[in-house]
């Protein structure tokens, strides 16, 4: 048999910032562990991964799919995924961005 203890720490103990952020979200919505043993598992402080849900949930909410291996580009529009009941929500430009 195989020794698998490095690729069970890929999943378990990541390194990345977008993968930790991944594996803790998907710790919370799939998993359904608590706040509280997520954070201490990834590192987080309890209100920063609380303020993390939230975001990620609006995110999806406005047809928004969060990048989680990949930085966006410059060039490039955040990627966009169609929520199931209603269209997605355009974001106005702010006034200072071209200036």
């Amino acid at each position: 048999m195989e020794d698998d203890s490095r690729c069970r720490s890929f999943f378990v103990q990541p390194v990345e910032t977008f993968h930790r952020h991944y594996e803790a979200l998907r710790a919370f919505f799939v998993e359904e562990r608590s706040l509280t043993e997520i954070a201490k598992q990834f590192g987080y402080r309890h209100s920063s991964l609380r303020s993390m849900v939230s975001r990620f949930r609006t995110q999806l909410q406005v047809g928004e799919a969060p990048p989680f291996f990949q930085s966006p580009s410059e060039d490039e529009p955040p990627a966009r995924v169609a929520p199931k009941d209603q269209p997605a929500r355009r974001r106005r430009r702010s006034p200072t961005v071209d200036s």
